[in-house]
This record gives C-alpha cells, structure tokens and sequence, in this order.
C-alpha cells in the first residue's frame, strides 16, 4: 500500500497537522504503508519530486502540530491550464499536464491520494480522479479542505478559518495601540478574503471579544471606543460611500481616530474599472484570479477616506500572512483530527471525495468532488453579524 500527500494554494492553519494527523490515522490502519509527499503541490506531481517518510515519522505525528505552513510546501498550478505549466516550464510542449500528473501517480504505484487545499486544490484532484478512472487505473482520491476564507460550497468550515481569525484579532490588538500616534489617526486593516468576508467578520468578531476581556480607564483617555472598529467592508457588501464617509467623519471628531476593517476582496470591480479605464493592465493568476497584491486595495480605500474624513496620518496593514502562517489552535486541531479519521477510514474503504462539515447535514461527510466549489459568500443575515454591525453603529 502506497500513500502519497500533496498541499497546494496559499497556506492555512492546518496543512502540516492535516499530514500529521494522517499519519497518526493510518498508524491503526495501514502501519507498514510507505507514505510519500510530493513537494510544492502539483508542480511536485507534475515534475516527480517526492520525499519518503521513514517510519521515524510516524512515531512524532504530534511534531507536525506545532508548525505553521506545509514542510512539503505549496503552489499554484492549474492542471487543466496547458499554456501556464508549459510557459512555467512543468511539462513540455505537446504534453496534457492531467496525463503528466497521472503518469507519475501510476509510476509511483500511488494507491491513495490525499490533496489538502481549496477548492481549486480539490477540483483538481477530481479532474486528476475522473481522468485516471478513464484510463483504466484505480486511484482513491480523498481532500482536505482548507482555505482562511472558508468560502467552500458545501463546506461549513474549512479548516484553518478558525485560527487565522483568531491570529488576526491578536495582530489587530497591537496594531490599534497605533491610534495613539496622531491626532485623527486613520487605521485600515486589511484581512484575507477574496469573494468572501467570513474571515474578516469573524476576526472582528475575535477581536471585540478581546476588547470585551480588557479593562479601560477612559479618565485617563484609555478609553474602549478608541480601540474599537468604526466600520466593516466585506466582498459582500454594498457600500454607500456618500453616507460611510459623512457617519466616520462624526467619529472621527468624536473620538480622533477611525478603526476600519476591510477584506482585501471588498470593492475590488470598482478598482479594477478604475484602473482599466486609465489603461492599467490587471494581473491575474493561473486561475484567473485577480492579483489582489498588485490590486492594493487598502491603499484605494485609504486614499478616499483619508481625504475625506481629513485623517492626519493613515495607516494601512495587512494580517494576511501572518494569520494564515501560524500554527492551528485547538478548536482547528480538533476539526482536523475529525477529518483525518474520516478521510482515512473513507480511503479505506476505496471512497473519494472531500471531508468535511456538510452544510446539508452539519455531520462530517464525505462530499462527492462535484459538489465542491469555489465562491461561497459570506451570509450577512447572520444575527450575530448584524448584532456587530448595529454595536458599532454601522447599521441602526
């Protein structure tokens, strides 16, 4: 039996447990299985580079818990983009990178393959499952989903979404001591999320509780409105710019500074009219994605409020790496030990698909591939969410 893992996308909370916590499943099921890794994701596949796990490994899976990112590392590469892994030098001319990868996986006599990413991590190992099936060779192909976006259809919860909220409410925590810097300070925190404002809603929402810990002493201008958020803006949400900067202009002569969070996803089709309207080229990715750090949001968004709101100085910071670097906590580390038993025991069995907390049944299931898919937005109606909203006077 022939084991083999591979992490792909940008990096979540939960890659290196997720190899461990594999690991530490298949010890009671399949002890003398040699596990392999392929490094850097699909290019790892795509090229043949590997490493074998000795069986030293499989005695300190607890090791793989206490680290951020993936030893086996990341990329991003689309198998059914034939131009991007030819010009990116992964296959030569002529070559299908979907019958590359599965060469490889048949020379390799891999027998299960775990893919530990998003959804483009596991559409892809769909494609890699279904073009195998095709050619007469019997791959069980069974995916973690993990994205900081958590913005997985049908998935619940992704896993890593959880910690990376937290890690950006305690970067939030040191930053905000920045307001004391200047009169009408205006701070921007920008967090992850593309097309979905979960995880900036949820770190708000850590970060509030952790003001809620605090005590204050506002006679001595250590005073909780200070430190908290004056406005939220996600992908998801319409923004009255006209209205937004009348109401954070009351606050900020109220208080003398403005607290924004923002994900690095909202407004971004008005910037990029924007910019394509003055001729600027938009940088994308091998999946069409927009390239949000050449986008620079946060620097967009800065520059209207700051005028507006006329802010003395503005700072702009960015929690994105490091909330999706760090180690996963233990309300993740329990979500990933949940799903490695699962994924094993369905591996097991010859079943592929995707583990996770199913929206349909809120059990951990394991979810047909053509069911997974990108894009699922965050859902304002949520009462806790418009809870927040209303305490930060951003709704009534």
């Amino acid at each position: 039996m022939k084991i083999a893992f591979l992490t792909a996308g940008g990096i979540a909370p939960c890659l290196s447990a997720s190899i461990g916590g594999l690991i530490k499943s298949y010890n009671s099921v399949y002890n003398d299985a040699e596990l392999i890794g392929y490094l850097n994701g699909y290019k790892g596949l795509l090229t043949g580079q590997k490493i074998s796990f000795p069986d030293s490994v499989k005695s300190k899976t607890n090791v793989f818990d206490l680290f951020g990112g993936s030893p086996l590392g990341n990329s991003r590469v689309k198998l059914t983009n034939v131009e991007d892994c030819i010009e990116k030098g992964f296959i030569d001319k002529n070559q299908n990178p979907l019958d590359v990868a599965a060469q490889q996986l048949i020379k390799d006599k891999v027998d299960i393959l775990h893919t530990i990413g998003g959804d483009d991590t596991n559409t892809m190992a769909a494609e890699l499952s279904f073009y195998l099936k095709e050619n007469n060779y019997e791959l069980t192909v069974v995916g973690l989903p993990k994205t900081v976006d958590n913005d997985v259809y049908p998935i619940s919860q992704t896993l890593g979404a959880y910690t990376a909220a937290e890690q950006g409410a305690i970067f939030f925590d040191n930053i905000s001591n920045e307001n004391t810097t200047s009169s009408r300070q205006l701070i921007i925190h920008e967090v992850m999320g593309r097309n979905c404002g979960w995880l900036t809603a949820q770190t708000a929402r850590e970060y509030r509780r952790r003001l809620d810990s605090k005590e204050f002493l506002p006679e001595a201008l250590i005073d909780r409105s200070r430190w908290d958020i004056d406005a939220i803006y996600l992908p998801e949400t319409s923004i009255d710019f006209d209205s937004e900067c009348e109401r954070l202009k009351k606050v900020m002569n109220k208080k003398d500074c403005v607290n924004i969070f923002l994900s690095e996803g909202a407004g971004t089709q008005i910037i990029v009219k924007e910019l394509e309207s003055q001729g600027h080229k938009i940088q994308r990715d091998a999946f069409g994605h927009v390239a949000l750090d050449s986008l620079n949001p946060g620097k967009w968004f800065a520059k209207l409020f700051t005028k507006k709101l006329s802010a003395d100085k503005t700072l702009v910071q960015k929690s994105g790496y490091f909330a999706r670097s760090a180690a996963p906590n233990k309300k993740d580390l329990e979500l990933i030990r949940l799903s490695c038993e699962l994924a094993v025991k369905s591996a097991k069995n010859g079943k592929s698909g995707v583990v996770g907390l199913d929206d349909d049944n809120k059990n951990m299931s394991l979810i047909d591939f053509k069911r997974i898919k990108g894009g699922k937005p965050f859902d304002l109606n949520q009462e806790w969410f418009k809870a927040l909203l209303a305490e930060i006077g951003q709704i009534n």
